[in-house]
């Protein structure tokens, strides 16, 4: 069987890449549509509740992100082993999943909110409207949760353009009903809250539909020892529980970092938030090609094919680093206009200059953790992943405590070191791993 060639790897990453890379960018537009609907009310009370509803949904559902990255792992190999009715079976799994903690979410939405709201600590009205929005936004959760589970199982069969669809459409009714219920209906913070709702049932019946369609498609059958006994969760509970440590412990480091940013008061706390978009910016390329690296990585696992797994690696690494690179000039040359246009308020804009060098050098230090991040999903090597961030902070704390006297700037080292680190981690992984674990597990070519 022959090699697959540098071109051809390139051009599966590239078409599996731009449908997420386009999708990210959506994410931001409906943020900017909530903001400018209710920033236009008359009393910014509403704007600030959304801020906090939204705020601690982000963190919330974040936490629950490995359905979507366990699902895609785990498919991608039973894709590469052409074993259909494990690729059925689960998406079953994942679904069953989703809305155990769904309906769990719902049952415990009371102190959860009363327990994030407490966390966010906001103003007295602010939080009491939060807490309406929060309550109308967790009857969604099985929806968005059930959602992560579809749109992993179809990244793990490399069909990114399903993505695309589903978020175009889950972000085009939200913007729809949000200007119909509060510009045209009147109301307020709550009409938000039920427009983000109806928008996240919606997206769920279309990738059911398009569910039943790709299950047309594929041989086997639904067992039912394998969705209705424990047992059977077994690999896929192990795969989770290490994505959910991991994703908790890169919650607590970007919530650390904010926290001691807001200690230095009102500007470098503001400050601080705009170069975090630079990061978000970054991260809408950089996930992508992560991403398609998780689809091929995970299928030549389940095929036991070094060469492709490696081919696809290089082919990822490739990408991702033109990305990085890119961004980093970008930000070398434009940073102080792209400051501008986030703020326009002169103190802000002076501080985050002074810390932009900072956001020049880190596309480059953190694209390695992107990158190794989607090869350790596509093979499953979900404990290395919540290691290197346990790692990360073991560096990243008592580096910032030391450094407490240089003030913002010793917060940004110590971040960019817990970055530097998880990827020096990963990547010693990967040089461990490909030697012995996974070139041992695979036929070379």
């Amino acid at each position: 069987m022959s090699s697959p060639s540098p071109r051809s790897a390139d051009r599966r990453i590239w078409l599996l890449a731009w449908p997420i890379i386009l999708s990210n960018i959506t994410v931001p537009l409906l943020g900017l549509v909530d903001t400018a609907v209710v920033g236009h009310l008359p009393d910014s009370r509403y704007l600030a509740a959304v801020t906090l509803g939204a705020t601690l949904f982000s963190f919330l559902y974040w936490g629950f992100g490995f359905l979507r990255m366990g699902t895609t792992g785990l498919t991608s190999q039973a894709v590469g082993r052409e074993n259909d009715s494990e690729v059925r079976n689960l998406l079953g799994q994942s679904l069953l999943m989703a809305g155990a903690i769904g309906v769990a979410l719902i049952v415990l939405s009371t102190p959860l909110i009363e327990l994030g709201l407490w966390l966010l600590d906001g103003s007295e009205v602010a939080t009491d409207l939060a807490r309406e929005y929060a309550q109308i936004r967790i009857l969604s959760a099985p929806a968005v949760l059930a959602n992560y589970a579809i749109l992993g199982w179809f990244l793990g069969q490399q069909n990114a353009r399903v993505t695309l669809a589903i978020l175009v459409l889950t972000n085009s009714v939200n913007i729809v009903l949000d200007l119909l219920f509060v510009v045209g209906l009147g109301m307020t913070s709550d009409g938000v809250a039920w427009a983000t709702v109806i928008a996240d049932y919606t997206a769920l019946a279309f990738g059911g539909w398009l569910v039943l369609r790709q299950l047309r498609l594929l041989e086997g059958r639904f067992l039912r020892q394998r969705l209705l006994k424990l047992v059977a969760y077994r690999e896929l509970f192990q795969v989770n529980s290490h994505l959910f440590v991991r994703t908790l412990g890169l919650l607590f480091a970007m919530a650390f970092f904010t926290a001691q940013g807001a200690s230095q008061g009102d500007t470098v706390l503001a400050a601080n938030a705009v170069l975090l978009q630079f990061i978000m910016l970054t991260s809408y390329a950089l996930d992508g090609f992560a991403h398609a690296a998780e689809a091929l990585v995970g299928r030549s696992v389940g095929r036991r094919r070094w060469d492709e797994f490696a081919t696809a690696v290089r082919a990822a690494a490739r990408f991702s680093l033109f990305a990085a690179g890119a961004a980093s000039l970008a930000f070398l040359l434009g940073g102080q206009a792209l400051i501008a246009l986030l703020t326009d308020l002169p103190e802000v804009r002076a501080t985050a200059a002074q810390y932009l060098p900072w956001m020049i050098v880190m596309p480059l230090l953190a694209v390695w953790s992107y990158l190794l991040d989607g090869v350790f999903i596509g093979a499953t090597a979900s404990r290395e992943m919540r290691n290197s961030i346990f790692i990360g902070l073991a560096v990243y704390l008592p580096l910032w405590w030391l450094t407490q006297g240089l003030g913002n700037h010793g917060l940004w080292l110590a971040f960019t070191a817990f970055t530097l680190v998880r990827s020096a981690t990963l990547g010693g992984y990967y040089l461990h791993y490909r030697r012995q674990r996974w070139r041992a597990s695979v036929d070379p070519a």
